[in-house]
């Protein structure tokens, strides 16, 4: 083991952890919007009671993924300067304006729209909410962006002096075929993630206190938070679908490894199960669906998908002599689970519905286990998404450009970053419960009563009143 293994895993641990919130925030916030927007047009109390009640746990998501991520950032510098180095003509604009722009529409507007009930017009403290969510979406698409380059370099050009990417098309950059289509797909996972959250805590209040008066209000949580699972994995998997070809295009070893697919096939096979050898290089048993590989490849159901033998052999050829094969179980297996949990949720939203036809409540105490499960199936599905997608790209950091090898700090020694590594796990493992315990906290206690507080004076000027916290 030496500082590049550990600096590796380091950036692994930080960045699935970090992971963990930027979906639910993502999601939540648009589902927040849309439950306040649904009581500003009908004036129904159980909104406001559900536009509260998970705002309160969008916000403590929110603060927890805004800690973590800035924790991302000091990575760059600390175990990857040359990396950081090489980049960083090209990364610049698009973190620029995440940050200058669309992380200054969330923070100002989350800001406002906390301290701006009773205070701001409805429509305005309404628009503050749904800006907050742009700027929160819009902060995503930028950040995807250059990891996009990262996949797929475009819109620059390599300084023969200082061997640094340098930008020549931010255009290009921003519209990247590979951005274009991670960020919906992106998207879809992140309400999917949201969208079982609703269901979970809203299935679990109306199970255990069947007959209250806010049940109305828990059942079509369940109900919406359903559809939205529903709805947005058959998203995931038409961008996925789209992003699967266009990742065959531009990363053909990512999908060869994703398929355990050693030579060159025409048409390919999809890969239900496939066992290779020791050191990678051959398949020896496998269950397959014929030409389906070469469908979700190349759009024919006869393509030809490129083999990892083949690949290996291009790529040494083109780029110098070494292992260009990245590491095939966990292609093979990050890709599968990614769709396992993912289709696992959704077919637990269309039993909550099934179970609420006809206007009945769920009984079953399965479902409900079931349910309590439910969110972490989506966040599963999008941690092994990602753990896919940057270990299939493997060893490059820049595909084509820069080897991950070359891209480590080199003054910094072994035991400087396991120092790090290890201060970094036990913070963030404390984080973790502290999100968790707060998060369940809350959720245990339902949504707010809205009765007036009788010891509350309403009778001074609206200017003379303190500046309140919502929550």
């Amino acid at each position: 083991m030496d500082a590049l293994d550990v600096a590796r895993w380091q950036f692994g641990v930080t960045t699935v952890y970090h992971f963990l919130f930027v979906p639910l925030t993502i999601g939540l916030s648009v589902l927040v919007a849309i439950l306040q927007t649904l009581w500003h047009r009908t004036g129904n109390e159980r909104y406001l009671k559900l536009t509260k009640f998970y705002g309160k746990l969008f916000l403590i998501n929110f603060a927890m993924g805004v800690v973590t991520g800035i924790v991302q950032e000091f990575q760059f510098g600390m175990n990857w300067s040359d990396y950081s180095r090489f980049v960083g003509d090209i990364f610049g604009a698009p973190l620029a304006i995440e940050a200058l722009v669309a992380f200054f529409l969330e923070s100002t507007f989350i800001g406002l729209w906390i301290f701006g009930w009773d205070r701001l017009p409805k429509r305005a403290h309404l628009a503050s909410i749904w800006v907050a969510a742009i700027g929160t979406n819009l902060s995503a698409y930028f950040i995807l962006a250059a990891n996009s380059f990262m996949q797929n370099p475009v819109g620059y050009r390599i300084n023969p002096d200082t061997g640094r990417a340098e930008l020549t098309d931010f255009v290009a950059v921003l519209t990247n075929k590979v951005a274009l289509i991670t960020f919906p797909h992106t998207l879809a996972g992140s309400f999917l993630v949201a969208g079982s959250l609703v269901v979970t805590v809203g299935l679990w209040h109306m199970m255990r206190n069947r007959g209250s008066a806010d049940t109305g209000a828990y059942r079509f949580a369940t109900k919406f938070g359903s559809w939205v699972v529903l709805v947005s994995a058959t998203l995931v998997v038409i961008t996925g679908d789209i992003q699967g070809k266009i990742m065959t295009q531009v990363q053909p070893m990512k999908m060869a490894a994703a398929e355990g697919l050693y030579t060159t096939e025409s048409p390919a096979s999809f890969s239900v199960l496939t066992v290779g050898s020791l050191d990678g290089s051959r398949e020896l048993f496998a269950i397959k669906i014929p030409y389906l590989l070469s469908y979700l490849g190349t759009g024919d159901p006869n393509g030809t998908v490129h083999g990892i033998n083949d690949l290996q052999a291009q790529y040494a050829s083109q780029y110098g002599a070494g292992s260009y094969t990245p590491i095939i179980p966990v292609t093979y297996w990050s890709f599968r689970f990614m769709i396992a949990f993912g289709l696992a949720a959704a077919a637990i939203a269309l039993l909550v519905l099934w179970s609420q036809r006809k206007g009945r409540t769920p009984t079953s105490r399965w479902l409900l286990r079931a349910g309590l499960v439910m969110p972490v199936l989506p966040l599963l599905a999008n941690s092994f998404g990602w753990i896919f997608t940057e270990m299939g790209r493997q060893p490059w950091i820049v595909f084509g450009e820069m080897l991950t090898r070359d891209g480590v700090s080199r003054s910094v020694s072994l035991t400087e970053v396991l120092t790090s590594f290890t201060a970094f796990t036990l913070i963030y493992a404390t984080l973790a419960v502290i999100e968790f315990k707060l998060l369940v906290r809350y959720a245990r206690a339902g949504v707010p009563d809205l009765t007036p507080d009788p010891a509350i004076d309403d009778s001074h000027d609206d200017a003379e009143r303190p500046l309140a916290f919502a929550y």
